[in-house]
């Protein structure tokens, strides 16, 4: 791979705070324990050599010399070190490779050098063509030599191999093997740092949430470099910015009850941390990489709780720890839809004030409105640093007016039915794309054509979608400006932040921005499931979401149907109607009480053996031929079958062949409907609630409604 790309150079400060928000997704190290280390006393300085391509060399920096990360370690590290630049662009860690790194004169400038500390990233051109395909073979033991050369040059040296940066899917070759090479390449070099005794650090992670900092695709600009230097001076040095509990750890946070609770955090290699909880207390040491973890006993459901984590000087002390249900609620605007705004919020929030209903509400430090965003907002949302944290919070009449009204009537029939603590994670952004909350690698590998998005430029995203970002981004100067809604972006400023934190549960009310494409929605929603279910470490996570409401938008029947047969084929997953309480003008139908009740029913009945409770309304229909052209339709949860108004049964259609629907008279018959339709000699399909905004009225004896469906009917012959 030639590494000939143009690169756009932007001048961002270095950014510590990624760094933070990256502490616990940092991947395992490999090789010997390595303690703190501050600059040596003697006056001869520690000699490092930054070996690798056109990433260490700085291709595309304005100020190579000074922007380039060996240049920035240098500032970093001081004058106890030397840090000298062996980069050399294009060059391969192949021998026979299109372009060696043995045989370039910096390799040999290097050897002379008699490093003290050698620093290794290679292996980014091995993944071109004319390499990895025929050379594969040779890649392990031509990685080990080159480290030998450099120990007979200095047999104390020590030794750093990076995890080869990202390539992003906008380079050329992404698809064409570049993508896959990378990650058997990665794994190789991780097999290296074992075999050789180095200390394996990581480029790839770091970088991954930063599109933006590859301009071409490829090489760092200023501010990626600067992440670099940062992660290999935590690496040289140990200094890892001292101890650290998750972004999700605060007083008055929630914990889940009878489940171990497992803490880990960061603090300097090899630092010595104590844990206390309820009474119990752990001792653990840093990794090299300055991670640690420690894990409790379960305790019982109740409050009060308290943590202390120390470390040398430092403690942390966490006060009121509740244990209970933890629920994350996210989505797009129905599910960050304001108590205060929504029906019945006088009534709500007099009776708000419960300590033992707690809240970490992640609220956008700006909206998604019809806006120009200035350049604070901009430099911002690229940083990830779009959600704001406050910490967990008790629910009092003063804050829960701007907490999701949904999640917060789903956390109070939880409240009254278990009688424990209940905590709940909101993290919702209005607008926002189901794309929005995937993890980069699973698009790459899954969905790689969404990743194409630039303001426009890709006809799988619905133009609304596109408009309003456009819109927010109009003062940007930055051409590869992110944006909430852009693949992958929530995952990282919303999702990674919520590492440690381990929930009971998701509620999930989104679509709105998809709607208008049902199949790339039915690819997208598995791979969230699958993203989130991995990266939170719950294979079995449970999922219950909100199918659409109602409203006069052409596609949304189709949409609330693939909704509820996802329901029914994922694992895990379960689906609350909202239909009967839409607004035909309206996306943001204020009645959410029903919807976080019906949310809370679920979960009651599938997660907390409430199995006397009735989950949901009539679903998974059945149609049958029963007389003639008469239909049946039966369901499951259809005891006390009946209407919502007391009237006639709405809105069943009955087609044959040629799928033109005709309004049927529909009869209820204990817990079936049953259908008549004379214009339909041969009926083949049966639909229901099937308008955009829809008035069907079949419920259950609890008066929960009826989805949205469309089904065949069962032994129809055309």
């Amino acid at each position: 791979m030639e590494e000939k790309h143009p690169t756009l150079s932007r001048h961002r400060g270095t950014l510590t705070l990624v760094l933070l928000a990256l502490t616990f997704v940092m991947s395992a190290a490999a090789g010997p324990f390595s303690t703190r280390r501050t600059a040596p006393k003697s006056e001869t300085p520690l000699r490092v050599a930054c070996v690798g391509n056109s990433i260490t060399y700085g291709y595309g920096l304005t100020h190579r010399d000074t922007e380039c990360y060996p240049a920035r370690l240098q500032e970093r590290l001081g004058k106890g070190y030397d840090v000298r630049n062996f980069g050399h662009s294009g060059t391969t860690l192949l021998r026979r490779g299109h372009r060696p790194y043995i045989a370039q004169e910096v390799y040999r400038n290097a050897l002379d050098f008699r490093p003290d500390i050698v620093m290794i990233h290679l292996g980014i051109n091995d993944t071109d063509p004319r390499n990895w395909p025929f050379f594969r073979d040779d890649f392990t033991k031509d990685y080990i030599a080159l480290v030998d050369s450099f120990r007979a040059a200095n047999p104390k040296a020590r030794f750093f191999l990076a995890r080869m940066s990202p390539i992003s899917h906008r380079h050329h070759r992404f698809l064409a093997g570049t993508r896959d090479w990378h990650k058997l390449i990665q794994r190789a070099i991780e097999r290296v740092a074992a075999a050789t005794g180095a200390h394996l650090i990581d480029f790839y992670e770091p970088l991954l949430p930063h599109p933006e900092m590859l301009p071409d695709g490829l090489h760092p600009d200023k501010a990626g470099a600067a992440l670099l230097a940062d992660v290999v001076y935590a690496a040289l040095t140990g200094d890892h910015g001292g101890l650290q509990l998750p972004a999700g750890f605060s007083d008055n946070m929630v914990i889940r009850r009878h489940q171990p609770f497992t803490v880990n955090g960061r603090a300097d290699a090899g630092a010595v941390v104590m844990a206390e909880f309820a009474g119990q207390k752990h001792k653990t040491t840093a990794d090299a990489d300055g991670r640690w973890q420690v894990t409790f006993a379960p305790v019982a459901a109740g409050t009060n709780y308290n943590l202390s984590v120390s470390s040398g000087r430092q403690t942390l002390r966490l006060r009121n720890i509740a244990a209970g249900e933890v629920w994350l609620c996210s989505g797009q605007s129905n599910m960050a839809f304001p108590l205060r705004n929504a029906v019945g919020a006088e009534r709500a929030l007099a009776a708000a004030d419960d300590a033992d209903l707690r809240l970490l509400n992640l609220l956008p430090r700006w909206d998604t409105d019809n806006s120009e965003w200035d350049s604070t907002a901009l430099d911002s949302v690229n940083r990830l640093l779009y959600l704001r944290n406050d910490g967990w919070q008790t629910a009092t009449r003063e804050n829960v007016g701007n907490v999701s009204a949904v999640a917060y009537h789903f956390a109070r029939m939880l409240r009254d039915s278990l009688k424990v603590p209940v905590g709940l994670i909101v993290n919702a952004v209005g607008g926002s794309t189901t794309e929005s909350w995937i993890d980069r690698r699973t698009l790459e590998d899954e969905f790689p054509e969404l990743l194409n998005d630039r303001f426009g430029h890709n006809v799988m995203v619905m133009p609304w979608v596109v408009e309003r970002m456009r819109k927010n981004i109009a003062r940007a100067t930055d051409k590869l400006q992110r944006h909430p809604y852009q693949p992958t972006y929530l995952f990282d400023a919303g999702i990674r932040p919520l590492k440690g934190c381990a929930v009971d549960g998701v509620l999930w009310y989104q679509g709105e921005s998809n709607a208008e494409n049902m199949e790339i929605h039915e690819r997208l929603f598995p791979l969230l499931l699958r993203s989130w279910r991995t990266y939170l470490g719950e294979p079995d996570l449970p999922f219950y979401t909100v199918q659409l409401s109602s409203i006069n938008r052409p596609s949304w029947p189709w949409f609330r149907e693939s909704q509820r047969r996802m329901a029914e084929a994922l694992k895990g997953v379960y689906m609350a109607v909202s239909s009967d309480v839409g607004d035909s003008l309206d996306v943001h139908p204020r009645h959410k009480q029903p919807i976080g009740e019906r949310l809370a029913r679920l979960v009651l009945h599938h997660e907390r053996g409430f199995a006397h409770l009735t989950p949901c309304g009539p679903s998974a229909p059945r149609a049958t031929l029963h007389k003639g052209a008469e239909v049946e339709v039966s369901f499951q949860w259809s005891r006390g079958l009946t209407t919502s108004d007391g009237q006639a049964v709405r809105t069943f259609e009955v087609a044959g062949a040629d799928e033109v629907f005709h309004p049927v008279a529909a009869t209820l018959h204990a817990d079936r409907v049953r259908l008549h339709c004379p214009e339909v000699e041969r009926p083949v399909w049966v639909r229901y609630g099937w308008q955009p905004f829809t008035r069907a009225n079949l419920v259950n004896a609890e008066g929960l409604p009826t989805s949205t469906f469309r089904i065949a009917v069962e032994g129809a012959k055309p």
